[in-house]
């Protein structure tokens, strides 16, 4: 009698495992279609990710070609940079103007005597500090409205300790030390620059009691940083002259001089130098160019994510996605609209900004040039008229646009929304699968050792047999 059997590894030689393992297998089909729906959501999000970057890069280009600022761009000139340079804001009207700087502005500087012996302790007291003016004839010091700033000294520090601690405050002066064969000398600074910056040191020994009235030419004890001090650099404004006419500053820049315009004093000048200040359709080109690139790159992305390749049978990330194909609708709809302003330009196409095949912008800059020459005001109105209605300009639609899809309840928050959703019910789903797979895997498992065992006792039973058989047909 043939031996009832299956190759394998089980006791019946049934190969229970790998049964079980494709049943499983099979099972989990539909848990990997999940996964593959999960990394397609999760490639969408990235994809809403870069094109709202994108439109955000858009909005900004076009917000620059709303504003007045945009179209008042001004370039400034000066005949020698090294000298005096210039900025100017948006609108400022073109002039031009001489500047010859007599002075640079100073920050008052003293050193003390020279101090032995080094390292050594001066004694115990305060120091004041105070800023405020010098006036040279006769020679004496006006306090600013600044509160002054009392620094206690004890009786072991050091010249680097006394510094130390004037670094630490904020009195408006910084403090070195400096060391040479003489001695060490404490070098004090003041941050700003100008006349109103200067400062006065004073000091109160351990014994006095009033420091406004504190002797300071015992040249001992604390003293001695005030006693015998030299003042190395005289504060002072910068000095120059406009068109003749003699101005100062505090500092180096003049910033209200000349009405939209700073400029700042480089060196000592020894002739005049011109400063110029004229309209820059350079930056309003620039404008124009990263406006229409900003917009290429948004359709760009969005023509490849809805294509369907015919020849290749494949089709986009999101071609199919109803709500990216409106949504570069309504950028094409903004940028190709009419202005309504008829007594001016009412298209794109009108300065010499055309739509290519596949939706892209091009710019003729012989043609957009002309127009900004010849008719900048319209050009202006083409794009940044502020509405309302038709007559709305083309850059004011765009950002108006934009706003609304990048707003907190706008569509890539509600895209984004929507996406992160199917996650959490695909992450559900996912898990119900698993489940379901492992109580299946446990349910045939059970099954498979029930047969497998089933299986080795009916073998057992046709081995007997078979003996039997054998032993009988001997006797016969």
């Amino acid at each position: 009698m043939a031996t009832i059997s299956s190759p394998g590894l089980a006791t019946s030689g049934l190969d229970v495992k790998s049964i079980i393992a494709q049943l499983v297998k099979l099972e989990e089909k539909p848990l990997d279609t999940l996964k593959v729906q999960k990394a397609t959501v999760e490639t969408k999000i990235s994809a809403f990710g870069q094109i709202k970057s994108l439109v955000s890069t858009l909005a900004d280009a076009a917000g620059k070609l709303t504003s007045v600022t945009g179209w008042n761009a001004v370039a400034t000139t000066s005949s020698d940079s090294k000298y005096v340079s210039a900025t100017a804001i948006g609108g400022t009207l073109p002039t031009t103007f001489s500047v010859e700087v007599q002075g640079l502005a100073k920050a008052q500087a003293t050193a003390s005597a020279a101090l032995l012996p080094v390292g050594g302790a001066l004694g115990a007291g305060t120091l004041r500090l105070e800023l405020g003016q010098w006036s040279v004839t006769p020679a004496s010091f006006t306090p600013g409205a600044g509160a002054p700033v009392d620094i206690s000294i004890s009786a072991s520090d050091t010249v680097n300790d006394i510094a130390s601690k004037i670094n630490g405050t904020n009195a408006g002066v910084t403090a070195s030390v400096l060391k040479d064969a003489s001695g060490e000398r404490l070098l004090l600074r003041s941050k700003s620059t100008g006349l109103e910056s200067g400062f006065r040191l004073s000091v109160m020994e351990g014994g006095d009691t009033d420091i406004a009235s504190a002797g300071n030419t015992d040249a001992t004890g604390l003293s001695r940083l005030v006693a015998g001090s030299t003042v190395t650099q005289v504060a002072a404004n910068a000095t120059a002259k406009v068109n003749g006419i003699p101005v100062s500053s505090a500092t180096n820049t003049f910033e209200n001089t000349i009405s939209g315009v700073t400029f700042k004093a480089e060196q000592v000048t020894t002739a005049p130098i011109e400063i110029g200040v004229a309209k820059d359709n350079t930056a309003l080109q620039k404008n124009v160019n990263d406006f229409v690139t900003a917009y290429n790159a948004v359709n760009s992305i969005l023509n490849e994510a809805t294509k369907y390749d015919a020849a290749n049978k494949s089709a986009g990330l999101l071609q199919g996605d109803t709500t990216a194909v409106a949504l570069q609708n309504s950028l094409r709809s903004a940028i190709q609209a009419m202005t309504g302003d008829k007594a001016g330009f009412q298209r794109l196409a009108d300065v010499g900004i055309t739509l290519q095949r596949g939706g892209d912008l091009a710019v003729d800059s012989t043609k957009f040039t002309k127009a900004m020459n010849e008719n900048m005001e319209d050009v202006k109105n083409l794009f940044r008229n502020p509405g309302p209605g038709t007559s709305m300009g083309v850059a004011a639609r765009v950002k108006a646009l934009t706003t609304d899809l990048l707003g907190t309840n706008g569509f890539f928050k509600s895209k984004d929304d929507t996406l992160q959703l199917s996650l959490k019910r695909n992450a559900k789903d996912q898990v119900t699968a698993q489940d379901k797979i492992d109580a299946f895997e446990k349910r045939i498992t059970a099954l498979y050792n029930a047969l497998d065992t089933q299986m080795a006792s009916l073998n057992g039973l046709n081995a007997y047999i078979a003996q039997q058989v054998t032993t009988w047909n001997k006797s016969t």
